[in-house]
């Protein structure tokens, strides 16, 4: 059996490039709720993710949800934890699609798995945000549930809608055949 070679270095870029992208784009946020903001930066991470995979996604979402703490001045590491859990879970949509995005192929089917893919990537991943909010620092369980939820929604609406254009831009891109594609490494 042949093994794989992996070129870290190309791996390590891309993780830097995005986790900068996601972490201060997430400056760019509208606030909703008690520490809870709409964030557009989640279409970049979910881009990421479906990209490069669950690897490279759940370090995005981790480095630059703390990227963006760091610079309003605490990290919230549960929180972290939730984005890279976000990212983790939408890493896993090239393996669902049989690597339609690769193939030029982003039609509604796609776009419906990746929207109920973000759906409950976001559910699942401030969930655990949630619980350790209460369990750990004692935040009230109502406050973190309705953060969950919106931030749920919030960031379903943003990737089912930007992400989704991104995803469509990219694999117009693979279909036209413009030096954009995957590396073998990433497969």
């Amino acid at each position: 059996m042949a093994k794989k070679n992996i070129n870290y270095a190309k791996t390590v870029v891309i993780i830097a490039i995005g986790a900068a992208l996601y972490g201060f784009g997430g400056l760019l946020s509208i606030p909703v709720f008690a520490n809870t903001t709409l964030k557009p930066a989640m279409a970049i991470l979910a881009l990421f993710a479906a990209l490069w995979g669950p690897v490279v996604g759940v370090l995005v979402g981790f480095i630059g949800h703390c990227i963006t703490d760091l610079v309003y001045g605490q990290i919230w590491f549960s929180w972290a934890l939730g984005s890279a859990l976000v990212g983790l879970m939408m890493g896993f949509y090239p393996y669902l699609t049989g690597r339609s995005l690769e193939k030029g192929v982003f039609g509604g089917k796609q776009v419906l798995l990746y929207t109920v893919m973000a759906f409950v990537a976001n559910f699942i991943g401030y969930l655990v945000s949630a619980v350790i909010d209460n369990l750990a620092y004692a935040e009230p369980w109502g406050k973190v549930i309705v953060q969950q939820l919106v931030a749920t929604v919030s960031n379903t609406v943003v990737i089912g809608i930007l992400g989704s254009a991104l995803m469509l831009l990219v694999a117009k891109k693979f279909a036209s055949s413009v030096s954009l594609s995957v590396d073998e490494d990433y497969k």
